[in-house]
């Protein structure tokens, strides 16, 4: 039993980060009806910022961590989110009115582009950072020594997670800009006719994806400590899995199957084999489009004529 927990504890925090990249995919799908497959690449420019401001920030002499970890955080948002926006205008805006293909292979090439940019610019060397935020809470010990703990890092991350799902939400739900991105789902020639701006509500949502991205990458490199110019693409794979398992375009069902994704990899890779923990996401995702074509929480696309 304490073992399954710790198993527990570990996938809702890894699934607490795909649920934040899945987000970013199912936003953008759910306005534009494609799929933003240089996101992946965004979440590692994210990690990789937040790394480069750590060094900078320590080259600077702050010694504040509750300092260091805000300027991290801000500036991998600020920055990521640039980046978000620069997806949009060159590998989306110029494509909308072309077929479905282009903007598929446009943003495949996008994500290529992401990865040999900052091989370039960074090395193809891992980036590694020391823990900044230690300690934990012991919440069983068993006889034979083994405890189950959650670090105040999993804490930081679950509770961060929390805050922004359901800021998102009321954000789609409540706002202005939420009314006018389900405007822009539903028909982007009726919004535009009835004065919504659609160029900037898409370019907002790719900044929001971006800007959820970044937060994800800012936890990944502090809980793992270790970025690389490839880590993008599996997590951007894993992540854009837990938008279909969920159903995509819901904003539940992202976060929903990115905690599934994460409890799939941490039991399975607890109790199985965890070289093949891949291949049971992947797996799995298969078996429920199999039983679920729209994903579990996914509504059918009804066409109009």
């Amino acid at each position: 039993m304490a073992y399954f927990l710790q198993q527990l504890i570990d996938g809702l925090t890894l699934g607490a980060v795909y649920g934040l990249i899945a987000i970013g995919y199912t936003m953008v799908y759910g306005i534009i009806g494609m799929i933003n497959f240089a996101h992946g690449e965004i979440f590692m420019i994210g990690a990789f910022t937040t790394v480069i401001a750590f060094t900078v920030l320590t080259a600077a002499g702050v010694g504040s961590l509750g300092v260091a970890l805000a300027v991290m955080l801000v500036v991998s948002i600020l920055f990521t989110s640039l980046y978000g926006w620069t997806v949009e205008r060159i590998a989306y805006r110029p494509l909308r009115r072309a077929s479905r293909l282009a903007p598929l292979i446009s943003a495949i090439g996008m994500s290529v582009f992401l990865q040999n940019y900052v091989q370039l610019l960074q090395g193809a060397r891992v980036k590694t950072m020391p823990p900044l935020l230690q300690g934990s809470i012991t919440l069983l010990h068993r006889a034979d020594g083994f405890s189950v703990s959650i670090s105040y890092l999993q804490i930081v991350i679950l509770v961060l997670t929390f805050v922004l799902m359901a800021g998102v939400s009321t954000l789609v739900g409540r706002t202005n800009l939420g009314r006018a991105q389900r405007a822009c789902e539903q028909d982007m020639t009726m919004a535009a006719l009835i004065g919504i701006n659609v160029d900037k509500t898409i370019s907002t949502t790719f900044i929001i994806g971006a800007c959820l991205a970044a937060v994800a990458g800012f936890m990944v490199s502090l809980y793992y400590g270790v970025v690389d110019f490839f880590m993008g693409f599996l997590a951007g794979m894993k992540a854009f899995a837990a938008a279909v398992l969920g159903g995509i375009g819901s904003l539940p069902g992202a976060m929903i199957g990115g905690v599934m994704i994460g409890l799939i990899e941490s039991f399975w890779g607890g109790y199985i084999n965890a070289s093949y923990k891949d291949v049971a996401v992947f797996g799995v995702l298969m078996l429920v489009l199999i039983l679920r074509p729209n994903g579990l929480f996914g509504r059918p696309e009804i066409e109009k004529v």
